[in-house]
């Protein structure tokens, strides 16, 4: 089953950034995608590897076998120069001989990009420049005919490397991949950055521990504090920005978009209360605030005063975080990544 994940777009990030550097550098290479899935498996469809014409290796499609098996197409597919695809059986009575386990069933495509072509340089420069960026994007294969597959990156406004006409196909653009035939054509798109930043306001000990965590699953986090010793890059070096502001006016510092995290635990109730009220204005995608129920049953009197209805209040979340007896501070960073996790999966962008 596929699942867009953090550590999957880390992955991603350094696989086009070394498959740009390969072709500046005159190296042809293989790209090997699972494209799709069925029963358990070592990694889902989106899992990719790329291997360059020095033997270099980057990526993976889950190890074993069947990763020893797809490396050995792709020098095989080094030499002849033509792309194909390949579809395994990862039981031990597979005719392909590899002896796994799993149960599953894969089909990989295993692309051949040369280094004198332009378009490929122009896709994974562009692709590697993405992921510092705040932007919805897809990666599109085309893959109707093995001679010769397309690829491109698609936003929902714009297209490099492909017809710009598939921005009109909204089937193409999930939050999982898909393999999809339109017009007689056979794509594989898989979405390859997210939009939407984590704001947390408050530097303390869970902060501290939370924001770290955060940022290795992918999430890309803001830091808010209006004291200076807690917004220190030395404190949070993870943090893609670092803000010390004014908790009562965080809209001249901040802009919360409904694609946005807010995790609010500043040290105190009533700047808790004026960032929440400032946030659930702004309607992003989470709120989360620490705390307990009665907390929020006090809290919420004062924002239906403030004209907020109950409706609105009911999408803050309140004690924050999945309910696992979390007591430390590092216990309770886990228990609110698990939940930003599971609101990002859930979440068709």
């Amino acid at each position: 089953m596929w699942l867009w994940k953090g550590e999957l777009a880390m992955e991603m990030k350094t696989l086009f950034s070394t498959v740009s550097q390969w072709l500046r550098q005159g190296e042809n290479v293989v790209l090997a995608a699972i494209i799709a899935d069925s029963g358990s498996t070592p990694r889902g469809a989106g899992a990719r590897m790329a291997i360059a014409s020095s033997g270099s290796l980057v990526g993976t499609i889950g190890g074993g076998a069947l990763e020893f098996r797809v490396q050995q197409m792709a020098l095989e597919v080094l030499e002849n120069k033509k792309s194909g695809s390949k579809s395994f059986a990862l039981r031990p009575d597979d005719k392909e001989g590899l002896g796994m386990m799993c149960g599953g069933d894969v089909t990989v495509c295993i692309q051949y990009i040369s280094s004198q072509d332009d378009q490929a340089h122009k896709i994974f420069a562009y692709g590697a420049g993405l992921f510092d960026k705040n932007i919805d994007t897809w990666f599109i294969t085309d893959i109707t005919g093995e001679a010769e597959w397309r690829m491109g990156i698609c936003t929902r406004d714009s297209c490099i490397g492909i017809e710009p006409g598939l921005m009109r196909e909204k089937s193409l653009f999930t939050n999982k991949g898909v393999l999809i035939e339109i017009s007689g054509r056979r794509y594989f798109s898989e979405p390859l950055t997210r939009a939407g930043k984590v704001y947390i306001f408050g530097g303390g000990h869970i902060s501290q521990e939370l924001l770290p965590l955060l940022s290795h699953l992918g999430f890309n986090c803001v830091l808010f504090d209006n004291l200076a010793e807690f917004t220190s890059k030395e404190l949070f070096p993870d943090a893609d920005s670092i803000i010390l502001g004014d908790f009562n006016d965080i809209g001249t510092q901040v802009n919360i978009t409904e694609k946005d995290y807010v995790i609010i635990m500043t040290r105190g109730h009533s700047f808790d209360y004026a960032v929440q009220l400032q946030a659930l204005a702004r309607m992003p995608l989470y709120i989360g605030v620490i705390g307990s129920k009665k907390k929020m049953g006090d809290v919420s009197q004062k924002l239906i005063e403030h004209g907020f209805s109950r409706e609105d209040i009911a999408r803050i979340h309140s004690p924050i975080g999945i309910a696992i007896k979390a007591d430390t501070p590092s216990e309770i960073a886990v228990s609110i990544a698990a939940e930003l996790i599971l609101v990002r999966a859930n979440t068709f962008t």
